[in-house]
């Protein structure tokens, strides 16, 4: 399990690293006026939607139910039912497809109404997005056969397939003077790279007996328990795309800009959640319902208390460096071209608010997966839809006095009321939250991030005075030296208060 994390972690990394080559181009190329603005708009209507169909509610409900065939009836069987679902799915997306395009100006008015008012930007927009939003036909396909890849054991090509959106869309914002706006070419590389990830996953899955085909659906046993688990994994997922659909319709109210500082301080604080909290979950998932299908209660147990140790492990010097030098992190990486020092600092204060709720964000999967291995879709959907109403409710009370600020605040709080109401449910219905030894070592952690934020701090000061005013790339240079300082320390503290003991239990190694 830990080398599948690491190789899950390893290529989301790469993705990240090549999202954020993707996003020093496009800050330089959009910047964060109008064009950037409408851009936003039309590429997160399709991803809200991959959320609640693809990744979040598919992933739930067909890896256990993929997972549990294959051990219990054998590939083939397995492979039926994928085909099945592909089919099913394909007819949704083409019905789905349909409506956009044919619908797409109301559409745009819907779920962006403030764009409404300001021709230019909403004009754009519903031509942006008629371009964007066939990738999620794509993108479903290609999550599909992830899933089957995931449950066969197999992650390196699935998670390595991100990667391919980042370099379509360099590809085709370096050639933004072919296109009528840099907005159209960042738009038509996402198309592009929908198409790019289907083949890439969907050859390792031909490559490795796992090739899909279209068959009729049947509403055999395998089938029914996956729509059964499909329904909640929806809504619970449509839940948290709710809230992030009120962030970008409240964002449409507020200053030009707005969208585009939740954008940039959103792309860092989601840098640890893929790269961490979505490796952990995406292992964990197949790794629990393997053992609870195998009646091994305790392991299933310790495997989730160590994914939840790693996790934290991980994203403590991501959360450190959101809360403690955020406007020195947006300042080196996005503070360029057209994005001005004062987009860097709209930027940092929201990655700051973003980070008070980063660590409930990246360890929230390993509290989802024991109630999604056994089946259970519907207690982590009451968790998610309550999170969310208190979340929405938030965005509003807070948008008037802290602007997209508020946005990213209200969603911090709701990331930890949904993670505080995933341990309440599990204990009530009797759940293992994990083994005796994480409370423990979970507070050790809290006491290293502490240390790693005050280090980040002073690092940041020190770089400050001895880095001279005017330099040559000097903010990234000061980056660049509170990084080495922060890691350090990190290392240090982490050696000092948990010990090779920890480390070694973390990995699943009894001694290193």
């Amino acid at each position: 399990m830990f080398r599948n994390i690491l190789s899950v972690g390893g290529f989301t990394l790469l993705s990240r690293l090549a999202g954020f080559i993707r996003d020093v181009v496009m800050a330089a190329v959009l910047g964060a006026g109008p064009v950037a603005d409408a851009f936003f708009v039309a590429f997160r209507l399709p991803n809200h939607f991959r959320a609640i169909f693809a990744e979040g509610a598919f992933n739930a409900a067909f890896v256990p139910t993929y997972a549990r065939l294959r051990e219990q009836d054998g590939i083939q069987r397995a492979r039926h039912f994928a085909d099945e679902i592909l089919t099913a799915m394909m007819i949704v997306h083409a019905v789905l497809l349909a409506l956009v395009l044919a619908f797409t100006p109301q559409f745009v008015a819907l779920l962006a109404p403030g764009l409404s008012d300001d021709p230019e930007r909403y004009g754009l927009a519903v031509a942006l997005t008629r371009i964007t939003f066939p990738y999620l036909a794509l993108i479903s396909v290609a999550t599909l056969a992830s899933g089957a890849l995931n449950a066969s054991g197999r992650f390196a090509v699935p998670a390595a397939a991100p990667i391919l959106l980042n370099v379509c869309m360099v590809g085709t914002l370096s050639a933004a003077a072919l296109f009528p706006t840099a907005g159209h070419a960042a738009a038509w590389g996402v198309l592009i790279s929908g198409v790019a990830q289907l083949l890439a996953v969907g050859t390792d899955a031909q490559r490795s007996g796992i090739g899909l085909r279209f068959s009729r659906p049947t509403l055999d046993p395998g089938t029914r328990q996956f729509l059964k688990a499909l329904g909640p994994a929806i809504i619970g997922s449509a839940g948290i795309q709710i809230a992030l659909f009120a962030d970008t319709i409240i964002a449409t109210f507020l200053p030009a800009g707005a969208l585009s500082a939740l954008y940039y301080a959103d792309r860092i604080n989601q840098l640890p959640i893929g790269v961490v909290g979505i490796a952990v979950g995406t292992v964990l998932l197949p790794e629990m319902a393997r053992r609870l299908a195998a009646k091994d209660d305790i392991g299933a147990a310790r495997a989730q208390a160590r994914s939840v140790e790693l996790a934290a492990l991980l994203a403590i010097p991501f959360v450190a460096a959101a809360l403690a030098v955020p406007d020195l992190t947006m300042r080196a990486l996005f503070a360029r071209g057209a994005f001005t020092a004062a987009d860097a600092a709209e930027a940092a204060a929201t990655l700051q608010a973003y980070g008070t709720g980063l660590l409930s964000f990246v360890v929230v999967r390993a509290f989802i997966a024991p109630f999604h291995a056994r089946g259970d879709t519907r207690t982590p959907m009451i968790a998610s839809l309550t999170a969310v109403a208190i979340n929405v409710a938030l965005k509003f009370a807070l948008m008037g006095a802290l602007a997209q600020v508020g946005l990213a605040l209200a969603t911090a709080i709701g990331g930890w009321i949904n993670l505080g109401l995933l341990i309440l449910f599990a204990l009530r219905q009797g759940l293992p939250v994990g083994d005796e030894k994480l409370g423990g070592h979970l507070g050790r952690l809290a006491v290293v991030l502490v240390v790693v934020a005050a280090a980040l701090l002073g690092a940041q000061h020190a770089a400050g005075r001895l880095v001279p005013a005017g330099a040559w790339a000097r903010e990234e240079v000061i980056l660049g030296l509170v990084v080495v300082a922060g890691g350090l320390f990190y290392a240090v503290a982490v050696a000092s208060l948990l010990g090779r003991g920890f480390i070694a239990g973390v990995i699943g190694r009894r001694a290193l």
